[in-house]
């Protein structure tokens, strides 16, 4: 994908709707161009189009997720790289910037094992040149992932040393907490394995709260940005967490 493209998706995701004559203006290209980058866009089911103005599709949709803050999810999910060691045995659940992490991981020089939840990142992980492991599960299509009690059961029956997880909130009175039930709960059962597990995710995120828990005591690293508020991060090395922010 042409930069300018992911240039414009950024856009169009943080506004949820722009015209086309600001797409223009902010990109530096003609009203030409743009009409042609959005029909691109378009026909790959990145958008749609109105009457002189772009839209975002619906944003449970992985595809289009990943393009929101595209460029911050691609630094945070290169910085994950330097936590997986040769030998490792990865758990990958969902969310876009993992799903970054596992497109980063195709180069990776190693023997690694990951083992996923996610039926998106087990497609782009297709061509690895390692093992990749899709667990079972009931599917959630807006999430791309499996979930409910035959996924909870097979991750107990599988072993790794390191997991890389996604949160929608963190409050200092609340914790981490998810929006969505099933996927919290797969969250937990992940947690509940004792593994080296690391928290993605941009700073935005904190200070919001939704309705279901993720233990934070079995939370021991959070890889984040540098616009993390400094309350927030006391709040979290207080309670023992690892604070990662990108260099």
């Amino acid at each position: 994908m042409h930069k300018r493209h992911q240039k414009i998706l950024e856009l169009i995701n943080n506004r949820q709707k722009i015209s086309v004559n600001e797409l223009s203006k902010l990109t530096n290209v003609s009203v030409v161009t743009i009409r042609n980058d959005l029909s691109y866009l378009e026909e790959q089911n990145f958008i749609k189009r109105t009457h002189g103005f772009a839209e975002i599709l619906d944003r449970d949709v992985m595809s289009e997720r990943i393009q929101l803050n595209f460029s911050l999810k691609q630094r945070l999910a290169k910085y994950a790289l330097n936590f997986i060691e040769d030998g490792d045995s990865i758990f990958i659940e969902g969310g876009s910037t993992n799903a970054l992490l596992a497109r980063e991981l195709l180069n990776f020089e190693g023997e690694i094992v990951v083992i996923t939840v996610c039926t998106y990142i087990a497609q782009l992980l297709k061509e690895a040149k390692f093992d990749v492991i899709l667990l079972g599960g009931l599917l959630q299509a807006k999430s791309d992932s499996v979930i409910g009690p035959l996924t909870r059961m097979c991750i107990t029956q599988t072993h790794f040393n390191k997991a890389f997880l996604g949160i929608d909130g963190y409050h200092p009175e609340m914790g981490f907490t998810g929006r969505d039930m099933m996927r919290a709960e797969v969250i937990n059962c992940v947690l509940d394995k004792g593994a080296q597990n690391y928290v993605i995710t941009d700073s935005s995120k904190f200070g919001s709260v939704f309705a279901y828990t993720i233990a934070i005591d079995k939370i021991k690293h959070i890889i984040t940005d540098n616009n993390l508020d400094i309350n927030f991060e006391n709040d979290i090395m207080k309670k023992s967490i690892n604070v990662y922010k990108l260099p």
